[in-house]
């Protein structure tokens, strides 16, 4: 597996930024933006008089070993951004590691954890919770028959986050002989995932402390079954703890910079 980035600045440029960052993978130069033009990543919102004119619409694809895309992650908003964790966390399994915190519910037992914990404004996040039962017990999947309480996770609305949709892992279908129905259930081990975009610097940073950690809450809404019973609802409090980092707002010396087109 491979990792390579191709911008319209020079090699002058993208030298001096790899050495001030400490960058060690590819930095690939198109410097007359002819494969973002061919790729149809152009952000034609730009006027072509202007130095900036040649910039990519920002995002990720995943190739695979014949250079096939199996995946492509972009925004609208050019100054939103998946992470690379993010990513790493959907496309491909990985469980993150950072600020993991277990909720003990008398049914389940929760972890939850997050893809990046440093952020910045405008990325995107993933938030986990994986989720064990104990044994025999089941909870209701979403979409289940009116009736039933299936899990449900909701966040707390904050200015410092934007939420996005869950992802579900495939449910079993579960035959519950005593009343004749076949219904949707999770059991075992099983993982929630939903992604947050962090809002813009100058909104987060009021809401954080003094050395920029600020917190994202939200609840686990389930309802428990074993073979014989349903037990009482439980809602457990969930957060995921982040650092606020600035955005590198350093530029390149002055002799490297694009100049104005004419």
């Amino acid at each position: 597996m491979g990792l390579a980035a191709i911008s319209y600045d020079s090699v002058a440029v993208l030298h001096n930024f790899a050495e001030r960052k400490g960058i060690h993978f590819t930095l690939l130069s198109d410097s007359d933006s002819r494969i973002i033009r061919s790729a149809g990543l152009l952000n034609t919102s730009i006027p072509s008089d202007n130095p900036f004119f040649g910039v990519p619409n920002p995002g990720t694809f995943i190739l695979d070993s014949n250079g096939i895309i199996r995946a492509k992650y972009f925004e609208d908003d050019y100054k939103e951004r998946f992470t690379a964790a993010d990513i790493l966390t959907h496309q491909f399994g990985v469980s993150p590691s950072v600020g993991k915190q277990t909720v003990q519910g008398k049914q389940l037992t929760a972890v939850t954890s997050a893809s990046n914990f440093v952020v910045r404004g405008g990325q995107r996040v993933a938030l986990v919770i994986d989720i064990d039962l104990k044994p025999r017990m089941h909870v209701y999947a979403p979409g289940v028959s009116e009736g039933y309480i299936p899990i449900e996770w909701n966040m707390t609305d904050a200015p410092v986050f934007s939420s996005h949709e869950i992802t579900l892992p495939p449910s079993k279908m579960l035959r519950l002989e005593a009343i004749g129905e076949t219904v949707p259930v999770f059991t075992g081990h099983f993982r929630l995932e939903r992604d947050i975009t962090i809002a813009a610097e100058n909104n987060v940073k009021p809401l954080a402390d003094n050395s920029g950690q600020f917190t994202v809450a939200g609840t686990l809404r389930y309802q428990a079954c074993d073979d014989k019973l349903c037990y009482i609802p439980q809602e457990l409090a969930l957060k995921w703890n982040f650092q606020l980092e600035g955005h590198d707002r350093e530029r390149v010396p002055e002799e490297l910079r694009r100049k104005g087109l004419e």
